[in-house]
């Protein structure tokens, strides 16, 4: 039987069994961490839809104000002049038919993809491989697109991506710890006022349920829907 380490137990004591208000909490999550690295706090949201119908699908990104703490790398597939464009601003990866071939093949070396709409046949093919680890480009998150400078730069600024899982929960990274609890919490606020304002029009009652945060390897920390309330 899985049971928890010292360190954990010693960390989720300090966790009082209430919500919290968005700084007090991130300041909760601050106080009690342990690890030895720079850990990533996340924001995890139960909402009150159904993922199973289209019209209750809860999708969006947001640049974050101070970004992710991530280095991101960016592959594009593109054409002609767009290829220019996508190494001027920055993508590590570009290529057109070459690129999907060494992705078909197993080529997997980036953190983000971006695609022009005139590649999308193409990189159609590429779902079994991109989808189960969320790279498949997309126009509703702005990856599908011709204006890949505008895409890349957003990217690498801190661009998150939020999407409600089977289970109705949307779980998405706000930062680092080394952030400070201010950036954290201003960051953990945008994600939170995204992903309220995403509210479909087919949800009724209660649409935030419920939100946790916690950062890598610490405990969960309730938070107060309160900040949604308002």
């Amino acid at each position: 039987m899985a049971t928890t380490g010292k360190k954990y137990r010693a960390a989720a004591s300090k966790i009082e069994d209430r919500p919290y208000e968005l700084k007090e909490a991130i300041t909760a999550i601050a106080d009690s961490a342990y690890a030895k690295f720079d850990e990533t706090v996340e924001v995890h949201m139960r909402l009150g839809v159904d993922p199973r119908h289209a019209d209750q699908m809860v999708r969006g990104t947001i640049v974050l104000p101070h970004g992710t703490g991530k280095t991101m790398r960016v592959a594009v597939i593109a054409a002609g002049e767009k290829i220019k464009d996508a190494e001027a601003a920055g993508a590590e990866i570009v290529g057109g038919d070459d690129l999907v071939e060494r992705i078909a093949g197993g080529f997997l070396e980036f953190d983000a993809l971006v695609a022009t709409p005139d590649m999308m046949k193409g990189v159609g093919r590429l779902g079994k491989v991109l989808g189960p680890r969320g790279l498949m480009p997309n126009p509703k998150t702005g990856t599908v697109t011709f204006e890949v400078g505008k895409a890349i730069k957003e990217i690498k600024a801190g661009k998150v991506e939020y999407r409600v899982d089977k289970t109705g929960i949307i779980h998405a990274p706000v930062g680092k710890l080394s952030f400070g609890v201010d950036k954290l919490t201003e960051n953990a606020k945008a994600l939170i006022d995204a992903v309220q304002k995403a509210k479909p029009s087919a949800a009724k009652g209660k649409y935030v349920k419920a939100i946790h945060m916690a950062s890598t390897m610490g405990p969960s920390v309730s938070v107060s829907t309160s900040i949604v309330e308002k």
